[in-house]
C-alpha cells in the first residue's frame, strides 16, 4: 500500500518515511522474505517487565487435548502491573480445572507466561461480524475477579 485514498493525514500516521505501514500487528520476517503475524501490540501483556504476546500462550494452550478454543488477555495486578488470564472453551464432553491447565503450562512454558487465572466459557464476546472483543473480556474478567482499583490496563 502506498497511501490512503484522499487522506494524507492518515497516510502520515500509518506509513513511516521508509515506506513501512504501521498496523499494530507484530510480525517476524523470515529469511525468504515471508512475514508471519505473531500478535498485536495493543494485546501485549506486560507482567513485571516481561512482555507476553497472548498469541504465544494461546498457541501453546491449543496443544492441550481438552482445549477447543482459547483467548488470552491481560488483567490488572497490583504486584506485576498485569497478569495473564485465559478464557478457555473445552472440547465437547471434556472437563478440566484451572489447576490442571496451570500444571500443564508450568511443565512446558516460561513461568511468567503461565496464566494466573482461567475462565471456562462456552463463548467469547463477539462483534456482529464475528471478531472477538478482548476489551469486553477484560471488563468482564476485572468485574468477576474483583480487580477494580488494581493497576490500570494499557489500552494502546
Amino acid at each position: 500500500m502506498l497511501k490512503y485514498w484522499n487522506n494524507s493525514e492518515a497516510t502520515r500516521e500509518a506509513i513511516d518515511p521508509e515506506g513501512w505501514m504501521h498496523t499494530g500487528d507484530l510480525a517476524v520476517m523470515q529469511q525468504n522474505g515471508y512475514v508471519n503475524i505473531v500478535g498485536r501490540t495493543k494485546d501485549m501483556i506486560s507482567r513485571g517487565g516481561e512482555k507476553i504476546f497472548p498469541r504465544e500462550v494461546e498457541d501453546f494452550l491449543y496443544t492441550h487435548p481438552k482445549v477447543s478454543d482459547v483467548q488470552v488477555i491481560g488483567v490488572p495486578s497490583r504486584k506485576y502491573g498485569e497478569e495473564v488470564m485465559a478464557w478457555v472453551k473445552l472440547k465437547a464432553g471434556e472437563t478440566a480445572t484451572a489447576q490442571e491447565l496451570q500444571e500443564y503450562c508450568k511443565a512446558r512454558i516460561a513461568y511468567f507466561m503461565v496464566p494466573a487465572y482461567f475462565k471456562f466459557t462456552g463463548s467469547f464476546p463477539m462483534t456482529v461480524t464475528g471478531k472477538i472483543q478482548k476489551f469486553k473480556m477484560r471488563e468482564i474478567s476485572i468485574k468477576e475477579l474483583g480487580l477494580r482499583g488494581a493497576a490500570t490496563i494499557r489500552t494502546a
